[in-house]
């Protein structure tokens, strides 16, 4: 049985501390260890940039629900934005880093999954796990 937490937060950068702080409690209340916790905050802020950074304008909400349980630590984060392009996202090269473009790489080094993915009505949908060993 899945625990469930939704926020509905403004596109601005200001509110991204309000997912961070509310992913680290739940993340420490299941028992994750302070690195997982850190890593997990990472993970929900960068994917809280991307839909600030890509969703319609500084009028819009994005939308963050988590889903918990014992063992397993569920986050998605939705933007009302004109979806992401990932048929043409390219890795970035880390042997030549250049500014921004890094989110979707860290996330993806942070957490155990990572989808993204079109939302049904408009917008782009970030999910991700994290599985408590």
């Amino acid at each position: 049985m899945y625990e469930s937490v939704s926020i509905k937060l403004p596109s601005k950068p200001e509110y991204v501390s309000i997912a961070r702080l509310t992913a680290s409690v739940l993340a420490n209340n299941m028992g994750f260890n302070i690195e997982d916790i850190e890593d997990i905050k990472v993970a929900v802020g960068e994917a809280c940039n991307n839909a600030i950074l890509h969703g319609l304008n500084d009028n819009t909400n994005f939308d963050i629900t988590f889903n918990v349980n014992s063992t397993r630590f569920e986050c998605e984060v939705k933007d009302h934005g004109d979806g992401f392009d990932l048929q043409n996202y390219v890795e970035p090269d880390l042997s030549n880093p250049k500014v921004g473009g890094l989110g979707i790489f860290i996330m993806k080094s942070l957490m155990d999954q990572v989808e993204i993915k079109p939302a049904e009505d408009h917008g782009t949908v970030i999910r991700m796990i994290k599985t408590l060993d």
